[in-house]
C-alpha cells in the first residue's frame, strides 16, 4: 500500500499545514510519496526531515524581518524583483540561521515532488525535490507566485507558481499509484476563490505567454472544481482531508504572530485530535 501526503499552496497560510505535519510527525505517521505546490511544499519539507515546530520557528523569528518580505525586496539589487528576500529565505536561513537537516531529508525513503507552472504550455509539470539542493532552487521556482516573483527557468521549462495550473495536486498523488492520500488544505471548507483582480497586470506582465495567461483567467474555475470532486472523493472514503475553521482576515503575507501562531496550533491540534482516524485510514 502507497501512502500520499498532498500540500496546498496558500503562502503564509501554510503554517496550518506546518501544524498539521507537526501534529503527524508527533504520532509518527509515515508517507512514501509527498506532492506540493508554493508553500506547501517548501513548508513540507521541514516534515520529510522530521524538523517540529521548524517553520513556526522561522515565521516566529523572521515575518517581520524585511530581508524576509517586504517591497524594499522588489527593488534590492540581484533580488529580480521579488517581493520575498531570494537570498534571505532560500539560503541564508536554511543554511545558517534556521539549519535545514538535509541528511534526515537524505534519509527519508519516499519520493517527494513540487508542482510547477510551464509558462509555454500553461500546464502542470512535476518535479522531485532533490535533497542536494542547497538554494532551494525547486522550491523557489513552485512558490514563484505571479507577479511578486520572477520567472524562474528550470530544467529548461520556464515557470511559476505551481499552484496555478494544479493548486491541489491529489489526482496526481493517485496517479502516482498512491491508495491512500491525506491532503491538507489551507482554506476552510466553505470557502469560494474570487477572480483574479489583477488579469489586467497579469496580461501585460506575461503577454508573450499566452497559455499561460488563459489558465490564469480559468484559475479560478480549476480551483473550484478541483475542491469539488476532491470533498465528493473524501465522501467516498478515497481520500482524507484536513481544512482550518477559518483563514478570513489571515493575509498570505501575514506579519502578525498572534495570527500566524495560533494557526499553526490550529493544525496541530487538528492532527492530534485526528491521529487515531488518520492511522486508520493510512493502514487501510
Amino acid at each position: 500500500m502507497k501512502r500520499g501526503l498532498v500540500l496546498e499552496g496558500g503562502a503564509l497560510r501554510t503554517i496550518y499545514s506546518s501544524g498539521v505535519c507537526d501534529g503527524l510527525l508527533e504520532a509518527g505517521l509515515e508517507f512514501d510519496y509527498v506532492v506540493g505546490v508554493s508553500a506547501g511544499i517548501a513548508y513540507g519539507v521541514s516534515f520529510l526531515s522530521g524538523q517540529f515546530g521548524r517553520n513556526l520557528e522561522i515565521l516566529s523569528r523572521y515575518a517581520n524581518d524585511k530581508r524576509y518580505m517586504s517591497k524594499r525586496n522588489m527593488l534590492r539589487p540581484g533580488n529580480r524583483h521579488c517581493y520575498f528576500g531570494l537570498n534571505f529565505t532560500y539560503d541564508v536561513i536554511p543554511n545558517r540561521l534556521v539549519p535545514y537537516d538535509y541528511a534526515a531529508f537524505a534519509r527519508w525513503p519516499g519520493v517527494a515532488e513540487a508542482v510547477v507552472t510551464d509558462l509555454e504550455t500553461g500546464r502542470a509539470a512535476y518535479f522531485p525535490v532533490d535533497c542536494q539542493d542547497r538554494r532551494f532552487i525547486l522550491l523557489q521556482a513552485t512558490c514563484a507566485m505571479p507577479p511578486l516573483f520572477p520567472i524562474f527557468d528550470y530544467q529548461g521549462i520556464k515557470c511559476l507558481d505551481g499552484g496555478v495550473a494544479d493548486p491541489i495536486p491529489w489526482k496526481w498523488a493517485l496517479e502516482m499509484g498512491c491508495d491512500r492520500v491525506v491532503v491538507v488544505l489551507t482554506r476552510e471548507r466553505d470557502y469560494h476563490k474570487r477572480p483574479e483582480h489583477l488579469m489586467g497586470l497579469m496580461r501585460a506582465v506575461y503577454h508573450r505567454y499566452p497559455k499561460f495567461l488563459k489558465v490564469m483567467s480559468r484559475r479560478v474555475e480549476l480551483y473550484e472544481r478541483s475542491r469539488e470532486e476532491l470533498f465528493e472523493a473524501e465522501r467516498q472514503g478515497k481520500v482524507l482531508v484536513y481544512c482550518p475553521d477559518c483563514t478570513q482576515r489571515f493575509s498570505r503575507t501575514e506579519r502578525d504572530m498572534v495570527k500566524i501562531h495560533a494557526l499553526w496550533q490550529q493544525g496541530l491540534d487538528h492532527a492530534r485530535a485526528r491521529a487515531g482516524e488518520t492511522t486508520a485510514y493510512l493502514r487501510g
